[in-house]
């Protein structure tokens, strides 16, 4: 069970402010030097620092690293070029955090995720393919921004090439902070909180967290890279973006966008410019959960799809959860890009989808602002397309069903109310599961659709549990009757008084949005049950457990869309 959380408690139980700190320019690392970051200091990117190729940079577990302030020419930003090499390796209780030099990590007066685009953040580049065969001179393409911070003639902000098992090093638990503010002399430079250009597989990427991003959580430039355990979260555009040929995997992904900014959960392009050039973003996804701000939220957005697949763009997402997506913008499920096929424009991504290049199978879609029926959420204007679309989803055992996560919470200050894991025994356990590639060494098998089974990986390492966020919130959530009452009631808990544990049981008359939270008699929230998710017609019954409260009288009520239910309850111990 959760209990409140202070930002006393979350602030770094060591005084990271008070580790001596260490200045780092563009000069520091040169092509063929070793150097080493260690947790003793805070390190500090004083503008852009490229690890040049030849180089290798070491981060020590625990280390921490701050980008000073400014934009444009100024911006800060660590981008490991072709060539170069990281081997940042955090662990789950030591995990390295990249932030701005604003995050005071050790006190209370914390940054929160409205503090978007304080620098500009990671990007790693590679000798992997991509579609985009660069200018008439033949150089390849450069990471914009980038390339408007080194000098002319200047190669590091080149990415791609010809090695598909590139290794740019390795990441690993490790999370990077409030970045995405504009680099260089143009204006739309926003890089992502991490940005990989032309990445090789054999570079190893897992357990990366990206928060408060002002652009992207990741983007994809190609290459073959790929990506295990990885959260998106309270970005203000794309969680994730893949275009220019990325033909890497992924598995174990969590996206939960913020009510104020967010853009799609994953803008899926192929082409960076003509769109048949070759070869094609088809990349194989496994194990998503995607969360969007609420099916009634309108965040500042220029997306109203949850999945966008365009210029000619394949892909796969199997055993995932797609859930209570919505944006100023509108709230579909998915867009299939459908052109005329016209000019230069001879591929698109429903090409991709009817050649067999696209795929969406054995996943579970709950919740979005454009309905609940997938003719309402699947955003096209041809009508015999959509058709197509639904046939196909049902026929790869796609599910219009509630994935019954515990709970989700998207306030600026956390208070241990998020818990994506789903109900245990709900039908994110018990649903047909697509089997894994045979002999893929990458994936790993997992009992469950959605990126979390009973094991919830954000603990520890990432700024969303030391924000206070995570929680463990109870799973016996259980709906006990399909029949329709006439009426939304609140019943009295059973046992009452109770020790540790009771049953809370209400009665819903039609399908709607209900939250059901646990007060102390000073009116402060303990505990959320039910978080403004969606419930069909019936009666339910949620198990609330006491072991981690004191004895006393508490409250607990049922907000609906037109009704708030209020009960008294009873813990002795």
């Amino acid at each position: 069970m959760c209990s409140l959380i202070t930002l006393d408690v979350i602030a770094q139980s060591d005084d990271i402010e008070a580790r001596p700190t260490e200045n780092v320019t563009d000069d520091t690392i040169k092509s063929g030097d070793k150097v080493n970051w260690t947790s003793d200091k805070v390190y500090v990117l004083d503008g852009i620092v490229i690890v040049e190729d030849g180089a290798e940079l070491r981060i020590e577990a625990g280390t921490v690293i701050k980008a000073k302030d400014g934009t444009g020419t100024d911006a800060s930003a660590l981008v490991i070029a072709r060539g170069g090499k990281i081997f940042a390796e955090g662990t789950k209780n030591k995990p390295i955090i990249f932030t701005s030099i604003q995050d005071n990590l050790s006190s209370n007066d914390l940054l929160t995720y409205e503090d978007r685009g304080l620098w500009g953040g990671v990007v790693i580049l590679g000798h992997s393919m991509t579609n985009n065969p660069g200018d008439q001179e033949g150089d390849y393409q450069e990471i914009e921004g980038v390339n408007e911070l080194v000098p002319d003639g200047d190669k590091r902000a080149e990415y791609g090439g010809n090695d598909d098992g590139d290794n740019s090093g390795v990441i690993r638990y490790a999370s990077i902070r409030h970045t995405g503010i504009n680099i260089g002399e143009s204006d739309g430079n926003e890089i992502q909180g991490l940005t990989l250009g032309g990445v090789g597989s054999e570079t190893v990427l897992e357990y990366i967290e990206v928060y408060a991003s002002g652009d992207d959580g990741v983007e994809f430039f190609g290459g073959t890279v790929n990506l295990k355990y990885f959260v998106s979260v309270f970005n203000s555009d794309d969680a994730v973006d893949w275009d220019q040929g990325w033909r890497g995997k992924g598995q174990f992904w969590f996206v939960l966008q913020a009510p104020d900014k967010a853009g799609a959960a994953a803008e899926q392009d192929g082409a960076g410019d003509s769109e048949f050039y070759e070869p094609y973003a088809i990349p194989r996804i496994y194990n998503a959960t995607y969360v969007g701000a609420g099916s009634n939220a309108s965040p500042e957005s220029d997306r109203g799809e949850m999945l966008m697949f365009r210029d000619n763009s394949g892909g796969f997402y199997h055993n995932s959860i797609f859930t209570e997506f919505n944006t100023g913008k509108g709230g579909h499920a998915i867009q299939i890009e459908d052109i005329d096929n016209s000019g230069e424009k001879t591929q698109d991504s429903r090409k991709r989808f009817e050649s067999g290049d696209l795929g969406l199978t054995h996943n579970i879609w709950w919740d979005f602002g454009a309905g609940f029926a997938p003719m309402t959420w699947i955003a096209s204007q041809d009508q015999s397309f959509v058709a197509e679309i639904i046939n196909y989803l049902l026929e790869n055992d796609n599910y219009t069903q509630d994935p019954e996560l515990r709970s989700i919470e998207r306030g600026t200050e956390g208070t241990g109310n998020l818990d994506p894991r789903p109900r245990q025994g709900g039908i994110a356990f018990t649903n047909k599961r697509a089997m894994l590639p045979e002999g893929d060494s990458f994936f790993t098998t997992a009992d469950f659709i959605g990126a979390f089974g009973t094991e919830n990986w954000l603990v520890d390492w990432t700024a969303l549990d030391q924000l206070g966020y995570v929680g463990d919130i109870p799973t016996s959530i259980e709906q006990v009757s399909s029949e329709i009452p006439s009426e939304i009631t609140l019943g009295q808990n059973y046992p009452n008084p109770f020790n540790p544990s009771t049953m809370i049981e209400f009665n819903l008359d039609r399908t709607q949005h209900v939250t059901l939270a646990v007060y102390d008699l000073s009116g402060k929230e303990v505990a959320i049950l039910i978080n403004n998710a969606p419930k069909t017609a019936g009666t339910y019954q949620v198990a609330f457990d006491g072991s981690h409260f004191t004895s006393g009288l508490y409250i607990y009520q049922l907000l609906s869309e037109n009704h708030v239910l209020t009960r008294k309850m009873m813990l002795v111990k």
